[in-house]
């Protein structure tokens, strides 16, 4: 049976003493608007923007730019910034090369979160902050179960406490549906990479 993954953070969250500092890794503004509205009532954020699997870079300074954009309009309780990245894509598309792409959601996915995850989880440990997680779960494309037992793995292996999740729950994606058009933010129609584009665009042709 699944763990309830938003059970688990909750407990977590109502033993949190103080206001711990937070690297959450984001994917993009849409995904991010719910977890930080929800988040900051909990925690000093700091938004990680790490991935190297959007596709083309036109589109990853999209994204990013709409992420800062949301974070600088956005009013929150607690404190919240933002760490940029280099667009590391030569390193990620050179270590995932061997896996192949069969539909979102299977093992080339289950890799390009633990890639952009490992390395929120050596940052945070880095920086010492209090906790990691990711805002992927929100999206009921991705598969919360790898998610969870990625972030269970990295908090074991880098010592940094993980932030369970599944932000879907409780009305989280429709949440983030409605923060989107409030701020007029741009969703994209592909998950990323240029596999996710690719299907999109045989897809469109169906």
């Amino acid at each position: 049976m699944k763990p309830n993954y938003y059970i688990k953070m909750e407990e977590q969250l109502n033993s949190l003493s103080g206001i711990p500092k937070l690297l959450l890794h984001s994917c993009c503004a849409p995904c991010s608007s719910h977890v930080i509205s929800f988040l900051t009532n909990y925690f000093d954020i700091t938004i990680y923007y790490y991935n190297p699997n959007i596709y083309p870079k036109t589109e990853y300074e999209k994204r990013k730019q709409e992420q800062i954009r949301f974070i600088n309009e956005l009013k929150t309780k607690n404190k919240i910034d933002f760490l940029d990245c280099d667009y590391d894509t030569e390193n990620y598309n050179f270590d995932l090369k061997n896996i192949p792409f069969t539909k979102e959601g299977e093992k080339r996915c289950y890799n390009c979160y633990l890639y952009r995850m490992k390395r929120t989880a050596i940052k945070a440990k880095e920086l010492n902050y209090d906790y990691f997680t990711t805002t992927l779960s929100v999206s009921p494309y991705k598969n919360s179960l790898f998610i969870n037992e990625i972030g269970e793995t990295l908090e074991k292996t880098y010592n940094i406490k993980f932030l369970y999740s599944d932000f879907k729950k409780k009305e989280g994606y429709k949440h983030s549906i409605e923060l989107a058009k409030q701020y007029n933010l741009y969703r994209q129609d592909y998950c990323g990479c240029n596999y996710s584009l690719t299907n999109k665009d045989k897809e469109s042709k169906i």
